[in-house]
């Protein structure tokens, strides 16, 4: 039996875990390392006085068959309406058999996504579409100006040597400086045009004005068409109690498999001889110990891993601790109601505004973006009647002047955003509040990204080592790209395959996300 000593128990670790376990033969012990006192990483789960927070939010869609497949075995749709589906007399997609929300825990909703930029107190749909409330929203002359300046990129293509040509490629001068310059500046700390155009190809891929008519142009025909973009997609699946209740099963049955999962456990060292890690250091709140194995999964950030590794290069230690990294605030906040009208023909519980992510693109305030955990999951919240209980973001980096603010100061401060902003009438609307802090939440493509392939072949020299996830790749990827970098890490150990690319490759391709993967 070979031991297999896995690093994270976020999506990937977990992922991994569960599918050497079960279709590894009884071949492989296997024991995670988790840093922290729970399980899911980012996609974890907060519970706070009866209300539970999502931490950056996720959406449970992919256009990969053996993703969706996977979510399905732990957590299978509903058959019967949720909670706010009977409350607003509301038509839903069920699954036939499927379980009851009302009655059961371990059940998949289906979700509509609704998402809008909230700019200059107007609502605009994201991604940006033309229909009449938008050119309203821009008046006449600013919606003249940008349909020109979109012409004008379509005609003056920019060399793609940075976010900021990479949006304006796509968007045109005047919708980028409203809708994606101050935004990214906010999440990454830079102006786009000091961050590579990777970040873009890989998240936004296909979407851009061109995109947003085409899509138009099919709903108005009535057709439906496969490539429509990820960015565009209107339903999705969510776990009843959010995210990290897909997590938290995942990890008891790897546990009744025979897994076993260490918190509070972090790896300071890695050790290596002859071309192969032997052993990890693990300090723990008691002892500080050597944990030994033939097959190391690691999802601890690329700039840790490297950096608890002996007799490494210079040049290669210099690219690791050089990955940059954006941290993460949200605050949970408590309200009776907001001061936003759901002018909207979509019904909700309250008449709250339907939308469950508001990206805020007013540079006069620092908050990023808010959830609405409501529209999420009704489960979410305690009193979904009675109450909002929205999630406020914040990106920052460790260390700096928000990050440091007590728990105290920084609802104080938020409180006066949401207030300047006009989404609360006061502070004293606010009825609870809880604040989580998130390191590492955004592994950045500046610094000494560009020599990122360098650092990538040096470890692929170590041939039982497998870098997964989010931070274990330094890759924006989503849930389900961090779950495929773990399918292929096990096909490649169950297998016996040396070559690591498919692993590195996962969400790379510029055609990942735009139409499913027959899997044959």
């Amino acid at each position: 039996m070979k031991n297999v000593v896995i690093i994270g128990a976020g999506p990937a670790g977990l992922t991994a875990a569960h599918e050497l376990l079960s279709r590894g033969k009884g071949n492989f012990s296997v024991s995670i390392l988790e840093e922290s006192g729970t399980v899911g990483g980012i996609s974890r789960t907060v519970p706070w006085h009866g209300n539970r927070m999502d931490i950056g939010g996720h959406r449970f869609f992919s256009k990969e068959n053996r993703v969706n497949q996977w979510w399905a075995e732990r957590m299978p749709a509903q058959g019967a309406p949720s909670f706010d589906d009977k409350a607003l007399d509301r038509k839903c997609i069920l699954s036939p058999g499927g379980p009851n929300p009302e009655q059961e825990d371990h059940v998949m909703l289906t979700r509509r996504r609704v998402s809008r930029i909230y700019y200059k107190h107007h609502f605009f749909d994201y991604p940006i579409t033309l229909k009449a409330q938008t050119l309203r929203n821009l008046g006449l002359i600013s919606a003249i100006k940008a349909g020109c300046s979109y012409l004008h990129a379509c005609a003056n293509h920019l060399p793609e040597t940075s976010l900021e040509n990479f949006y304006i490629n796509r968007f045109g001068k005047i919708l980028y400086s409203m809708f994606f310059e101050g935004y990214t500046e906010k999440l990454w700390g830079r102006h786009p045009c000091n961050i590579s155009a990777d970040w873009g190809a890989q998240r936004v891929k296909g979407l851009s004005v061109s995109a947003v008519l085409k899509d138009m142009l099919k709903k108005a025909v009535g057709k439906k068409g496969k490539e429509t973009e990820t960015s565009l997609i209107e339903q999705f699946q969510y776990p009843k109690y959010g995210p990290g209740q897909l997590w938290e099963q995942t990890a008891a049955e790897i546990t009744a498999m025979g897994g076993v999962l260490h918190r509070n456990c972090r790896v300071t060292g890695v050790h290596t001889e002859n071309g192969r890690v032997t052993s990890v250091t693990v300090q723990t709140a008691k002892e500080t110990k050597t944990v030994k194995g033939e097959i190391f999964l690691s999802s601890m950030p690329l700039k840790d891993l490297v950096g608890g590794m002996e007799n490494v290069p210079q040049p290669i230690a210099e690219i690791a601790a050089g990955l940059p990294y954006r941290d993460f605030v949200t605050i949970g906040i408590l309200v009776k109601k907001l001061n936003l009208k759901n002018q909207t023909n979509i019904r909700t519980l309250g008449n709250i505004i339907p939308d469950c992510w508001i990206y805020i693109q007013d540079p006069g305030v620092q908050l990023g973006r808010i959830q609405i955990f409501n529209n999420w999951s009704p489960y979410m919240v305690a009193k979904p009647l009675d109450t909002v209980w929205i999630g406020l973001e914040y990106f920052c980096t460790e260390g700096d002047a928000f990050w440091n603010m007590t728990e105290k100061q920084c609802t104080a401060f938020a409180a006066g955003e949401l207030v300047k902003m006009g989404i609360l009438s006061s502070p004293e609307d606010i009825l609870d509040s809880h604040r989580v802090r998130v390191k590492k939440a955004y592994p950045a493509y500046f610094d000494t990204y560009a020599q990122i392939d360098r650092l990538i072949a040096y470890l692929n020299q170590f041939e039982n080592l497998y870098c997964i996830g989010r931070n274990g790749q330094h890759h924006y990827n989503n849930m389900d790209h961090s779950m495929m970098t773990a399918f292929e890490s096990v096909d490649n150990i169950l297998s016996e395959k040396k070559d690591k690319a498919n692993i590195w490759n996962v969400n790379t391709d510029g055609d990942y996300q735009e139409e499913n993967k027959k899997e044959g």
